[in-house]
């Protein structure tokens, strides 16, 4: 069963093997110590003692921006990206946060097709926002 929890120190090399799997441009494990603090919140996703996947959101007054999103490879494609999405949507409201935002690169279908599921809407681009290849980002926003 997987489990949804608030980020912790002894998650972070788990979570940085997952950074560096999912992105052509990763965060090093020094920046992802910032999901630790006040200014940022992060969950990861757990069954079995593994962390499957996590979420980092910055919180400025009441909004939030979805930093990160990433689940390992071997986890894909079984709800982990949901869950993770569904909790961190949750730990918003508890936060008073009343607007969302993220960015997604372009070619990834299947986040945005996520996203969309749960209630996100497209309000935009950021042109070559991506590197590795550059890319544009959809801008996607949605209003608890």
């Amino acid at each position: 069963m997987i489990e949804i929890q608030a980020i912790a120190r002894e998650y972070l090399d788990a979570v940085a093997e997952i950074e560096e799997l999912s992105f052509s441009c990763p965060w090093p494990r020094e920046s992802l110590e910032f999901l630790l603090t006040e200014q940022a919140t992060g969950l990861v996703a757990i069954e079995d003692g593994r962390v499957l996947g996590y979420v980092g959101m910055i919180c400025v007054l009441d909004e939030g921006q979805i930093v990160n999103v990433a689940t390992h490879p071997d986890s894909r494609r079984r709800g982990v990206g949901r869950a993770l999405m569904s909790a961190i949507e949750q730990l918003a409201v508890e936060k008073g946060i009343v607007f969302l935002s993220l960015e997604v690169r372009e070619s990834n279908i299947a986040a945005r097709s996520l996203y969309t599921s749960l209630g996100w809407e497209e309000c935009g681009k950021r042109k070559n926002f991506y590197s590795k290849p550059t890319e544009d980002a959809c801008v996607m926003t949605k209003s608890i």
